[in-house]
């Protein structure tokens, strides 16, 4: 093979495994929004996957798309419960409940729905983590796969807005870490769920097989229902073989 023959052919290995793991690193955010957000008890919210032609990707994004997850290429558009951060938590919270101790339960609410949208920045990095890990027959863990690991997986952006976040949590540097170290292992343990991994997949080889420059919310919700719903029935007529 000739010499331009070989690197053409190694730029388009490169460009397919950039295809891949952007649509799992997206994939991942679109099952957090949903799945995560539905096994919290918290209200559905609008969002939908939108991506650049793919075709105009070039060998140079596919480069650094491991240090920047450029929102130019993709993203979820929507999603996020919380749209607007108070400049500090404990004073929102000093302010609701000194006029009425009804808004305890709102303030539970509105922590519920802000540890949900950190979780579901981090989901999307560690869904194309687990990609990359079994694409390369390797071992997916807390060990190999932590919080600095992430922006090697396109996850810069996403630990960026993270932090923006655990700013208005707390002053106290100690208490933010803990805070993300605490949600990165529930973001940690949803995508390592086999029923949620096995929606994330479907819906990540769904964006692979389709193309499609937008993918609506209505769309993605009943695939990763349906998805899990299948998958529950597959366990449950496992259980009745095994019972006999």
């Amino acid at each position: 093979m000739k010499r331009n023959k070989i690197i053409e052919a190694l730029s388009q290995d490169k460009l397919i495994e950039h295809k891949q793991r952007v649509a799992f690193h997206e994939a991942g955010h679109a099952a957090g929004i949903h799945l995560n957000n539905k096994a919290r008890q918290l209200p559905p919210i609008f969002f939908k996957i939108i991506f650049k032609d793919m075709g105009g990707v070039t060998e140079a994004d596919a480069m650094n798309y491991q240090t920047t997850h450029d929102d130019c290429i993709a993203r979820v558009e929507g999603g996020r419960l919380i749209e607007s951060l108070p400049p500090s938590i404990d004073s929102l919270v000093r302010e609701l409940t000194r006029h009425n101790d009804a808004m305890v339960q709102l303030i539970n609410d509105y922590m519920m729905a802000f540890e949900a949208d950190i979780i579901n920045l981090l989901i999307g990095p560690l869904a194309e983590a687990k990609h990359v890990a079994e694409t390369d027959d390797e071992l997916f863990n807390h060990q190999l796969v932590n919080l600095k690991a992430l922006k090697n997986y396109g996850g810069s952006s996403d630990l960026a807005l993270a932090n923006e976040y655990l700013q208005s949590f707390s002053a106290d540097k100690q208490q933010r870490d803990q805070k993300l170290d605490e949600l990165f292992s529930v973001a940690f343990d949803f995508v390592n769920n086999d029923a949620n991994w096995a929606a994330i997949t479907r819906l990540a080889n769904y964006i692979l097989g389709n193309n499609k420059n937008i993918i609506g919310c209505e769309e993605i919700v009943s695939m990763l229902d349906e998805s899990i719903d299948h998958f529950q029935n597959r366990r449950i007529i496992a259980r009745s073989y095994q019972n006999g």
